[in-house]
């Protein structure tokens, strides 16, 4: 038995407390219940026959509450995309209902006693007094214990039953009450003690029925959003929160929000920054589900290049060697765009026309665009490992490059392939950190230069600058 309490999930346990709550107040009100009965039918007080009915009402309820709970802890399904937990909320109107009944009986007979001016005889015995401190002491106890459960487990059945038997105990006291005062010699005392009673389970009926149908209509849990929507908006990369939908049921709520975040982010950090949101969110509201939602959009910051790069990435070409200029309050945008060596001139200016165009409906019609297309080689196939002799070969003529300059040293890591384009050249080298990518990539040009004249049958040359070490 411990081995399975232990091997409980978080939901689980919550779902045994509920239940376990719920059958103790069954068997608390039908003690109750019986006890009070005895005692109406000994003394004859209207009071606590309507207790005594009450205790009726109260056993029927908590065993509606019992089997609501079990119900409601049922997963989702193909037919209850959000769980059942609305089940505790109709139990809870269930509830409502049966005490309206039943106070509005209590509240008839209490006025027809008082308006006719009789008053049957009510005797108060010991036995009948003991009852209501028992009872009194029992409504108080379980009033508090399902109040921290409810509250603990966010249970909006075990919340009702604690409000309900919250009210018990109010009646038990007026009754109480009532009879003292028949004691002291006022025979309608337990009539208008009636009347309290059942005008106050009319009171807590009206507040139980209001905050059950909130529930049962959507109504948004008071003060969430607001709360939700600031811990969002603390969030870094969240631009804004686009919109926050709310439902509570079966004592949680469930939620969906949108938010803003930059396009210009990759999908891990898109993915990221919901993590870090879906966090932010548990914290401001522990007892919520929320669907989130980003979706990039065009951030204040985002600048011109990276514009042009959102651009050119929703059609589908890689561009380089972006410039953009301020001329006469006119701007004046140039760019290389790379395609297929192979594609054909038509298709190719098909393509500029197309990237032109949505650059100027994003930065102006007056902007002015400039595209240059450049062939973008594109080689697949099988490629062998040169011969050593052609590796230290072409070696000693980069370092003999890298040599004759000032910036790059440390040429190492040379690979040559054979591949049926030609040779293909990889190499890496070192330069000072401080020094800017513009200088280091001139510099490398040059090798890359160097080299090529060395050999006509070199198809191409990557070079890779790293820093010098420390």
């Amino acid at each position: 038995m411990t081995a399975k309490l232990d091997n409980e999930t978080p939901a689980q346990r919550v779902s045994r407390l509920k239940e376990r709550a719920a059958i103790v107040s069954v068997v608390a009100s039908i003690v109750l219940t019986l006890g009070k009965a005895l005692a109406a039918y000994l003394s004859g007080s209207l009071a606590l026959l309507s207790e005594a009915a009450h205790g009726m009402i109260d056993i029927a309820a908590t065993l509606t509450t019992w089997f609501a709970i079990r119900a409601a802890d049922k997963p989702a399904d193909d037919e209850h995309h959000y769980g059942h937990g609305k089940i505790e909320s109709l139990a809870a109107l269930a509830e409502c209902a049966l005490l309206f009944a039943l106070a509005g009986a209590v509240a008839w007979e209490a006025g027809t006693r008082l308006w006719s001016g009789v008053h049957p005889p009510v005797e108060v015995t010991p036995l009948v007094i003991g009852v209501l401190v028992v009872a009194i002491l029992i409504d108080a106890t379980r009033w508090r214990a399902l109040h921290i459960i409810a509250k603990a487990t966010f249970s909006e059945a075990l919340a009702a039953d604690a409000l309900h038997f919250a009210s018990d105990l109010v009646s038990t006291v007026l009754t109480l009450f009532g009879l003292a005062m028949v004691l002291a010699g006022f025979p309608h005392g337990d009539t208008v003690a009636a009347l309290g009673v059942s005008l106050f389970i009319i009171s807590a009926a009206t507040k139980l029925a209001l905050r059950t149908i909130g529930t049962l209509v959507d109504t948004a849990p008071k003060g969430m959003r607001a709360s939700l929507e600031e811990a969002a908006l603390k969030v870094p990369g969240v631009a804004s929160v686009e919109w926050l939908k709310l439902r509570p049921g079966g004592g949680r709520t469930h939620g969906e929000i949108g938010v803003k975040v930059a396009r210009t982010l990759s999908l891990e950090q898109a993915a990221e920054i919901k993590q870090v949101l879906a966090g932010a969110l548990a914290v401001a509201a522990p007892n919520a589900e929320i669907t989130i939602t980003a979706n990039p959009v065009q951030t204040e910051n985002e600048n011109a290049l990276e514009r042009v790069m959102m651009i050119a990435a929703r059609i589908g070409v890689p561009i380089h060697h972006f410039t953009l200029q301020q001329v006469g309050g006119r701007a004046c945008i140039s760019l290389d765009m790379e395609v297929d060596a192979r594609m054909p001139l038509g298709e190719a200016h098909v393509l500029a026309t197309r990237l032109e165009a949505e650059i100027r409906a994003d930065f102006g019609p007056d902007t002015e665009v400039e595209t240059h297309v450049e062939p973008l080689v594109m080689t697949a196939g099988d490629g062998e490992n040169a011969s050593t002799e052609t590796v230290a070969g072409l070696a000693a003529v980069l370092a003999e490059a890298a040599a004759l300059g000032s910036v790059i040293r440390d040429v190492h890591n040379v690979r040559v392939r054979s591949t049926e384009a030609g040779l293909i050249v990889n190499f890496h080298c070192r330069a000072e950190p401080s020094l800017d990518v513009a200088a280091v990539h001139v510099a490398v040009d040059d090798i890359e230069r160097r080299l090529r004249q060395s050999r006509s049958d070199i198809a191409r040359v990557v070079g890779h600058a790293e820093p010098l070490l420390p």
